[in-house]
């Protein structure tokens, strides 16, 4: 096989099945392939699973006995392209207390035989809660755990709602692994003596400025509806294709932020890595996903941009090397990030109890991306109706500066992005007239190497994500302000060497980094500093399309620093095990 970018071939979770790793979608003329993992060898069925982890900071606490619920009890075999599993969900009634500190949504799996990663999402009420990829078993078994904090989804979980959980799995002779799910959820009561700020009554007693310390009264869902044959999320498949959803909020609302889903796949999945299109035509090419490296989901409302989001580069469980991620498990990829949009400013133009829009669209896609969004809504409890205005809305389009150099299969290639967004609006409420400034600055590098007449590939990739929010009141300096600065680094080298007879030697060599320092004010400065970086090497020897063997090795640094935590975790492992493992709760010194 001699064409760039053999990584692709091999390691997109495509198979002569009706659904796709990572993906629910079925085959199509362009679909390339990864390994079948794996040739296991005979083991004994009486060995424990194997536990995967994604590293992250343990959830904070109230010293309260929590009321726990199982939310779903089910085995994920043949769902593809079937319904959503629904369940009815009630709010809690029997416990003790129904005031609640922290709420914490649970998700524990366990599988055993060969089976793809699957991507699948979580919904109550329409509203995502939560988007995840599953783990690759092995022969002996696997178990996995996810948590995640859902307090700020509060208001949505003390109503009686429709839960929705889609995994499309296929289970047939090769493909033996079934995923069995329990979902539970636990509700943290507050301790003796503390009230609860999410009290309807607490916040009418409260500053101007309980917005920003508080869930919303209100989450209305920006995803499709049930009935469906698939997930909740929205499909994009190509550069021009754009999803949309209608809504109306209450004409008393002062507040809003759209928190974005997004996950790419198939042609996608590794689009950091995507190639020129001049390239791929000059060299003859077929099966190769172009459209070149650069990517930008852009929200809009009623036809105006209000945000864009240049994504976290998520590796999926069976990425590259599926060997690097057992059972360190890739960066967000047992929990995907979702990304916050203020559309306060926009506010005014949604305050006249019409239906309005909101508009989604990913720059350069290939297919398949999956997104879908929630429009949390804060509400003035004493009027029947706020006002508001747009002052100033700045989206200039993204400034793109790419060069190409390649003779024949070898060449170099670069991209460089940056994009300003900007908004400015006040709404006028009970609690005063406040004006908005939301903004974002949003950088972006990408340097390929390709080389070895296209076998080689060399990645490297930087993504700077800032945004801004500052609240004023006239008669006051700054009421509240949030600052957020992400850094996405990214580094790959792949090789592949052909043996002769099908069979080849591959290897990969990986860097990936999610840091975010933030601040905030309003109730005191709040600074927080979250590094998190992997180093991962692997080699295969395949033949044809199957792993014969291989090494997978991953070493991981993560380290939070926080006004109320502080966690650290150094851990490495080898071939599913893990070979160091370093925990703290030490704060780093200060310079």
């Amino acid at each position: 096989m001699n064409f760039p970018l053999l990584l692709f071939s091999l390691f997109l979770l495509h198979q002569l099945l009706p659904a796709a790793a990572a993906s629910n979608h079925k085959t199509t003329a362009t679909t390339r392939f990864r390994p079948e993992l794996i040739a296991h060898p005979i083991l004994s069925t009486d060995l424990p699973p194997t536990p995967y982890f994604e590293v992250t900071k343990p959830i904070k606490l109230p010293r309260t006995k929590p009321c726990s619920y199982i939310l779903l009890h089910h085995d994920f075999a043949y769902t593809y392209g079937k319904q959503p599993v629904l369940s009815n969900y009630t709010p809690p009634s029997d416990c003790p207390s129904q005031s609640f500190s922290k709420i914490v949504l649970q998700w524990r799996a366990t599988s055993k035989g060969r089976q793809f990663d699957r991507i699948f999402g979580i919904w109550l009420g329409g509203v995502e809660l939560l988007r995840s990829c599953t783990a690759e078993p092995r022969a002996t078994g696997i178990i996995w755990t996810v948590e995640k904090d859902v307090t700020r989804y509060y208001s949505l979980l003390m109503t009686n709602q429709t839960l929705a959980v889609y995994l499309g799995n296929v289970v047939d002779k090769t493909y033996t692994g079934v995923y069995h799910v329990n979902l539970s959820i636990h509700f943290y009561p507050f301790a003796d003596g503390h009230f609860n700020s999410r009290d309807p009554n607490w916040n009418n007693h409260d500053s101007s400025a309980n917005s920003y310390r508080t869930g919303a009264d209100l989450i209305l869902p920006i995803s499709r509806n049930l009935p469906l044959n698939d997930g909740l999320w929205f499909e994009i498949e190509n550069s021009t294709d754009l999803a949309s959803k209608n809504f109306t909020i209450p004409q008393n609302a002062y507040r809003a932020v759209l928190e974005v889903y997004v996950s790419f796949h198939e042609n996608d999945e590794f689009w950091y890595t995507n190639l020129p299109n001049e390239y791929i035509i000059a060299n003859n090419l077929t099966d190769i996903p172009g459209n070149g490296p650069f990517r930008e989901v852009v929200v809009s409302l009623d036809g105006r941009v209000v945000g864009a989001i240049w994504p976290f580069t998520v590796i999926y469980t069976g990425g590259f090397n599926p060997l690097l991620w057992r059972p360190i498990s890739g960066i967000g990829s047992f929990n995907l990030p979702s990304y916050d949009i203020e559309v306060t400013p926009f506010l005014g133009t949604m305050l006249d109890g019409k239906t309005h829009e909101f508009e989604f669209g990913v720059t350069n896609a290939l297919n398949v991306w999956y997104i879908d969004a929630n429009l949390h809504v804060w509400l003035d409890k004493q009027s029947v109706k706020t006002e508001g205005q747009l002052l100033t809305q700045v989206s200039l389009p993204p400034l793109i500066n790419s060069v190409s150099n390649f003779i024949g299969r070898n060449g170099s290639f670069f991209t460089s992005v940056h994009r300003p967004i900007s908004s400015i609006g006040w709404v006028k409420s009970s609690h005063g007239k406040i004006t908005t400034n939301s903004t974002q600055s949003l950088t972006y590098r990408n340097s390929m190497e390709v080389g070895n007449d296209g076998h080689l590939q060399i990645v490297n990739q930087f993504i700077g994500f800032n945004d801004s929010v500052f609240a004023t009141m006239p008669s006051s300096s700054a009421l509240h302000s949030t600052q957020s600065f992400k850094r996405f680094p990214l580094y790959l080298y792949s090789n592949s060497v052909d043996y002769g007879n099908e069979t080849s030697r591959d290897v990969v060599s990986l860097k990936l980094g999610f840091n975010e320092e933030k601040k905030s004010s309003g109730f005191g400065l709040l600074v927080s500093s979250f590094k998190n970086l992997q180093n991962a090497h692997g080699t295969m020897i395949l033949k044809g399309n199957l792993v014969l063997n291989g090494l997978g090795s991953t070493q991981q640094e993560y380290r939070y620093d926080g006004s109320k935590l502080c966690y650290f975790r150094n851990v490495s492992s080898s071939n599913y095990t893990v070979v160091y493992d370093q925990v703290g709760n030490t704060c780093s010194k200060k310079p």
